[in-house]
């Protein structure tokens, strides 16, 4: 298994040298992460993990333009429509995926060339090392398909310097390139061409501590100059992001940014009133109950959001919208934030008993 080539499979798992390396292998689906290629990554990752000759992971995407897109929300769509159990199964795999992440005991690097976005954040953010490229799209877009920030979005949001991380949750706000690694999401930024001569001087390495592969990708870092000089693109709205973003409820938020009333306030409520009320208020309350968790307690809570996002509509009529016929014009229920209960909220977080996820 673990010297799968086959150019055609989805994912491709080899070991080169002192490496694991997994390659996501749908360059047209933009690499985005379905069910059967989380069975096949998840049970090499444990036996890389066990490897004594095993010393680091790398993770990259074919076709130049995505690392992943995100997860396969169109069978997902399918299956939940049906009551279909690969809407429970793709979470809790995928859940699982994010946690082995997580919790790695050896070096993880992820290669973030291009599109990294929801489910591609999720086989990236919670490694030890992120490598940004200036061709790096980061967002977290799921607001606008009826969704929520999940794939462990709940630990790792909420814990980004100041409300950096509640703003990219509700907006869905996109960072490219080098503002990637200033908001923390990244941990290095390494021209794009390069990667492959540092793929293969990470492979080369021999018998490498975690030190070792951190002074590698430094010393990568450090020769990059591309958009050295460039302030990081939110640097500005820092101050107001930091207030309007630290309301407690989203009503509240929505109420400060039309206070503010500067054309950046103006803005973000424009994109807030496109996203789904449903969506708006768990992923508040998500990030906030996240920052004091686990990264398990929050995988955990995000597969309750995950079921119950499955019984409503939003998420349906949200992918209808954005991918399917595109028309961009999704009829929530509720249409208002305040037709969004209290209760009904705190209905999606209760516990689901036997089937909780296992970690």
């Amino acid at each position: 298994m673990s010297n799968q080539t086959d150019s055609t499979a989805e994912v491709l798992l080899e070991k080169r040298g002192g490496a694991g390396v997994i390659t996501l292998n749908r360059p047209k689906a933009l690499n985005a992460l379905n069910l059967s290629m989380i069975k096949q990554i998840y049970p090499q990752l444990k036996t890389w993990e066990q490897d004594p000759e095993t010393f680091l992971i790398i993770i990259k995407g074919t076709g130049g333009k995505a690392f992943c897109a995100g997860g396969d929300i169109r069978a997902i769509t399918e299956a939940g429509k049906v009551g279909d159990k690969l809407a429970q199964e793709f979470f809790q795999g995928e859940y699982r995926l994010n946690n082995a992440i997580g919790t790695y005991k050896k070096p993880y690097v992820a290669l973030i060339d291009g599109i990294t976005m929801g489910g591609g954040v999720g086989l990236s953010v919670h490694g030890h090392f992120r490598v940004a490229t200036e061709k790096t799209v980061f967002a977290m877009p799921e607001t606008a398909i009826g969704l929520f920030p999940d794939v462990g979005g709940g630990y790792f949001l909420p814990r980004l310097s100041g409300k950096v991380g509640y703003y990219l949750a509700l907006t869905g706000c996109r960072l490219k390139g080098r503002d990637v690694l200033k908001a923390g999401i990244a941990t290095h930024f390494v021209e794009s061409e390069k990667l492959p001569a540092l793929e293969k001087d990470l492979i080369a390495l021999k018998s490498p501590s975690k030190e070792n592969i951190a002074d590698l990708l430094n010393s990568y870092h450090k020769k990059c100059t591309v958009d050295q000089e460039k302030k990081f693109v939110l640097d500005e709205h820092m101050e107001k992001i930091n207030s309007l973003f630290s309301a407690n409820s989203m009503e509240e938020i929505v109420k400060k940014l039309k206070q503010d009333g500067s054309p950046f306030a103006i803005k973000q409520l424009e994109t807030i009133n496109k996203m789904s009320p449903t969506s708006l208020k768990l992923t508040l309350r998500q990030l906030r109950e996240g920052a004091s968790m686990s990264l398990q307690e929050v995988l955990r809570m995000e597969y309750r959001l995950s079921q119950a996002c499955m019984k409503g509509q939003d998420f349906y009529e949200g992918v209808r919208a954005v991918l399917i016929d595109k028309d961009q014009s999704p009829k929530w229920k509720p249409p208002a934030l305040e037709e969004v209960s209290d209760e009904f909220v705190d209905n999606c977080f209760k516990p689901l008993g036997n089937d909780d996820l296992k970690l």
